[in-house]
Parts: C-alpha cells; structure tokens; sequence
C-alpha cells in the first residue's frame, strides 16, 4: 500500500510523527518529563517504574462509527506490542535522563494500526530528540491456506485479509533484527516453511518502510524541543545527600516550591533537576551547591531571621542550614530583650564565629559592627525604616 509520512506535525507537544499506510493512519505525539513522573508501577513484579510508556487509542470514528471511546483489552494489547518493540532502541537514563509517554491516535483504519503505531513512534521519537539507537518500523503479515496444504503468505494485510485469512503476524524491527512479535493464527499450526516465508517477506517490507521512514527524518533532531523541561545533572557527596533532602524532605520540597521545579536525588548522590528553563536550573543548581558548601569559621552571610528566643535569635544562612545568634553577639552594647532588636523575616549580616563538632553553627552580628556605640541604634532604625515602608509612612527628619 502507498506509504506517507511526516513530522512536526503537532508545533506544541515535544514530539510529532503521523505515518499512512493505505487507509491506516496513526498520529503519534510524544511527551518528555523529568524522571520523578515515571510510571509507578504496583505487583510483585521487580521493575517498580516506567520510564517510557506507550499508550494506543483507538476510537469509534476511525473506522467510520459512533460511539464513546473507551479502553478495553485490545488498546492495552496493542500498545503493549508497540512499546515492547520501541524499547530496545531507547537509549540508557543515564545518556538521556527522561520519563517519555509516546501516545498513539488512530485516525483511520483498515488494517494493523498497531504496527502503523511503531512507525508513527519512531518518527515522534526522532523530532522529539530521543537519541534512538535505531528507527523502528512494523508490518502485519497474513495466511491464506487450503484443504491440500497450500499456503499463500500475504504482505501488509488490511483488515479484510486479517477477516477471512489464517494468521495475523506481526513483526516489528530495524534494519538490523526483529524487536517484536505477535502471532494470531485461526488453523490449528503453521510449518516452518511458513514462518520462513513470512519472516523473509516481512524484512523486505520493513527495510522498504524504513527507507521512507528515512526519506522523512533521517536522524535524530539535534535539540528537544524548547516546550520539554530541561533536565541539569549534577552530582553531591553522599555524606551531603541528607543535608540536600532535609527534615522529612523539607528542604528539597522547599527548594522544588520555590523554583517550580522537580528533583530526583540517586542513592549514589546524583541529582537530576527538571527545569522549565536553563535560567532555573542554573538557580537550582546555585542553591544546591551553598546548601552542600561547608559552612567554615570567618564566613560571612546575609541571613534570615527564622526563630527568637529570650537567649537569641536563629538565622538561616543557606537553605536548611540555620545558626544561633546569641543575644550577647547581636550588639557591641548590652541587649536587654531580642525583640526590641529583631523581628522573625529580618535580614541581617552575620559572622560565622564557631562550628562545633556537631555541625552547630554559632553567629554574630557584632563581629561585623566595629566599635560604634550606636550598633543598637542602628538595627532599631533600619527595623523602624522597614515598618514605615510597609505602612506607607515616612519617618520625619529634620526641623
């Protein structure tokens, strides 16, 4: 049947690809997301995630009916197949460190939608920037046999020849070897003469599809697209790895809120960070790295005041690390209450005078205030500057 093919066909998704074959027609749109949105996966089975998942539709209209679309067995059967022959050219997580869905929509049918769907998925997967081994391609084989023994073996079936023929056999592959197979027989076994034969038709109808498939998109595109997430790799000490997730996760779920983005942390200590932009990533990466940085006696930061207590203050110098500025280190005078001089959400610069062996970190303020005897002074009137700001008013200065 004539073949026709094309890609991009969706701009907006990640991936496109639409394949023809005769009246079969798939669009195929395929969907990049960082590796936290793999498919969990529930049983005894081993494998707990999926991390390339193929869905098949196949609604009424595309072999000119009515009625509601909905999933049955043979949606899962067939998506099944055509993901089975997808994956043994997919490459590792490690060169290529995302969950893909690769969901294929039949908008016409008469005759192996399901080995139009392998085609289709290549070509999405190639505009897409999945760097594919190989492409892949699929073609649905039949039999016609007689009382005497007689057999006919028929190339690319539609779906009146799979109605009234013997066999439906499907084979999936790339130019070098078979990916997968599917057998439907209605005689009660076929010979190995047969199967010979459909196997040898069956390479010579799947390099001859390949070659269009190639004609189309010839390799894989240089780029994802610039609507997939992007995906920064960097890797942490171990030691460092509870430093990064925090308090039941309070540090990376704080760092994911905050900059919108997911993170998935190796048991090895690497860290995938799915961004929607460079720019984010490269911010997230930033923190990361001050939050795994050793914090060393003489360090200077800009913290943020967390917790007052009657004996001081607890400050945030990088996210989840937090030191103590005791009252006596807040001014060069005395402080008779913290309050009167700080307030939780101030800014204030601070010296980091002492790290115990337990990681605890000692502050001060008055390390970094010199000898003016106004030091308090100074912190109230900075305090009193931000209130009037937030209430609108100025404070008046002058005669």
């Amino acid at each position: 049947r004539e073949l026709s093919s094309e890609v991009r066909y969706l701009p907006r998704v990640h991936g496109s690809g639409i394949f023809t074959r005769g009246e079969t027609q798939i669009l195929n749109a395929v969907t990049l997301a960082p590796l936290a949105e793999a498919q969990k996966l529930d049983g005894f089975n081993p494998v707990k995630e999926k991390f390339f998942i193929h869905h098949y539709n196949f609604p009424p209209f595309s072999v000119g009916e009515p009625g509601r679309m909905m999933t049955g067995r043979r949606e899962v059967g067939h998506g099944a197949l055509a993901e089975r022959a997808i994956i043994p050219v997919l490459p590792s997580l490690e060169d290529f460190p995302y969950t893909i869905r690769s969901v294929s929509e039949a908008l016409s049918s008469n005759g192996s939608t399901s080995m139009a769907s392998v085609c289709s998925s290549s070509l999405a997967l190639m505009d897409a920037g999945v760097p594919i081994s190989s492409p892949v391609a699929g073609i649905a084989m039949g039999l016609i046999t007689d009382e005497s023994g007689k057999f006919v073996v028929l190339t690319d079936i539609q779906g009146a020849e799979d109605h009234i023929g013997d066999m439906d056999f499907k084979v999936a592959g790339t130019k070098d070897g078979v990916t997968a197979l599917q057998m439907d027989i209605k005689v009660k076994g076929i010979t190995f003469e047969i199967m010979e034969q459909a196997l040898e038709k069956a390479r010579i109808a799947r390099l001859q599809i390949l070659d269009h498939m190639s004609s189309t998109i010839s390799e894989v595109s240089k780029e994802v697209s610039k609507y997939a997430p992007k995906i920064t790799t960097i890797n942490v000490p171990q030691e460092k790895i509870g430093a990064v997730i925090g308090s039941g996760g309070a540090t990376i779920k704080g760092l994911q809120s905050e900059f919108d983005v997911s993170i998935n942390i190796d048991e090895d200590g690497k860290v995938m960070i799915g961004a929607n932009n460079s720019e984010t990533a490269d911010k997230v990466v930033d923190a990361i790295n001050s939050i795994i940085k050793d914090v060393e006696t003489g360090d200077v930061y800009n913290a943020k005041v967390v917790k007052l207590m009657n004996f001081g203050a607890f400050a945030e110098i990088l996210p989840g690390k937090q030191g103590l500025i005791h009252i006596s280190e807040i001014s060069t005078e005395r402080v008779e209450n913290v309050e009167s001089v700080l307030s939780v959400g101030d800014n204030v610069d601070v010296k980091v005078i002492k790290v115990d062996k337990q990681g605890r970190i000692d502050l001060s303020i008055k390390a970094l205030l010199g000898d003016s005897s106004n030091d308090v002074d100074e912190i109230n009137d900075d305090k009193d500057f931000k209130k009037s700001r937030r209430s609108g008013k100025r404070k008046q200065v002058g005669g």
